[in-house]
């Protein structure tokens, strides 16, 4: 669905318009007056643990209260104001409510001033160094594969017949059902690269895409299936996979884990929901809090960054008027 020359060396010329500006860098995504803001804390001072040499910029919404601006910017955060974008039709059941919002992340492609990023969940945690994922060729979409053993995928053929990409001799694809689907990536860790003509094309492809179960997870999808690249499970460990195929996991290698999980956000935890009491989750929810609350991982601000440098809107998009977009209060969940 990408044209070709989406991904073309003179469209990355665009990123050298701003300099003074890493090329490379981590982004997450926020939105709303809840605690997610928490989970973004613990990925900065887990970046910061493991000594990854990139900052991490927090794309957020218009509705992130100052206090929670704040915090982030304390932390070393690069905070990067977006405006929200909804899919062409609002009324569609999604498998969780507040996914609609997370469309609003198709900004991250305008981020002109990094070359390369690399997309993290706010319920993520890095727990070893991946800048060297920054080094894979250019041109390509790297994200790890997802699972379709799950309830919320009850809607698909996958799901129907017991067919999973994580494990795809166990039940064949029948042969009476045409080709297998494409592999389909988690959408909460991927590598990717801002540019101008694409951040076009995603907006307007989106508007003649009806909306989907998982929102932009499955949009992603389909724009980028012919340059998707799949990256080891490693590099996103959705914590279903621990009994969903624990043959496919090496706890002790996993270098991110993503905490999606019902009841696993560690700054929610209680135990009590399905799964939760299980010890493997215990220990990762443990590591989690043991980063948070490390305070001699806290941002040490040794080179202030004069305050029109920390570009809430950069200086370079700053100058451009925003497109006027109806804004609808984020769920304080997303």
């Amino acid at each position: 669905m990408a044209p070709q020359d989406v991904f073309t060396g003179a469209v990355k010329a665009v990123s050298t318009l701003t300099t003074g500006y890493p090329k490379r860098a981590y982004v997450t995504f926020l939105a709303g007056n809840g605690d997610y803001v928490k989970g973004v804390v613990g990925l900065a001072k887990g970046l910061r643990k493991v000594q990854s040499a990139y900052p991490l910029v927090v794309a957020i919404l218009p509705d992130v209260p100052e206090e929670h601006r704040e915090i982030l910017r304390s932390q070393g955060c690069i905070v990067h104001e977006i405006e929200p974008i909804y899919p062409p039709e609002n009324q569609i059941k999604f498998a969780m409510a507040y996914y609609v919002i997370n469309y609003s992340k198709l900004r991250i492609w305008n981020f002109l001033e990094y070359s390369k990023m690399m997309y993290l969940d706010a319920d993520i945690q890095v727990f070893d160094n991946i800048d060297h994922l920054f080094d894979k060729p250019d041109g390509y979409f790297y994200a790890v594969m997802d699972c379709f053993c799950e309830k919320t995928w009850s809607h698909s053929p996958q799901y129907k017949i017991g067919y999973c990409q994580q494990c795809p001799d166990k039940v064949k694809w029948p042969a009476e059902m045409g080709s297998p689907p494409p592999l389909y990536f988690n959408a909460g860790m991927f590598v990717f690269e801002p540019s101008r003509l694409t951040y076009e094309n995603l907006l307007e492809v989106l508007q003649i895409t009806p909306p989907t179960p998982f929102a932009e997870q499955d949009f992603l999808n389909m724009y980028f299936q012919k340059v998707y690249k799949p990256i080891p499970l490693v590099y996103n460990l959705v914590l279903a996979m621990l009994w969903r195929h624990p043959e496919n996991v090496e706890l002790d290698k996993v270098k991110v884990v993503h905490y999606c999980a019902a009841g696993s956000k560690p700054w929610r935890y209680t135990g009590k929901e399905v799964n939760m009491d299980r010890e493997d989750i215990k220990t990762l929810v443990a590591k989690w809090w043991d980063i948070y609350d490390d305070e001699s991982l806290d941002f040490k601000d040794e080179n202030p960054v004069p305050e029109e440098d920390t570009f809430s809107r950069s200086s370079f998009m700053a100058s451009m008027p925003e497109p006027t977009i109806s804004y609808i209060p984020a769920p304080s969940a997303a």
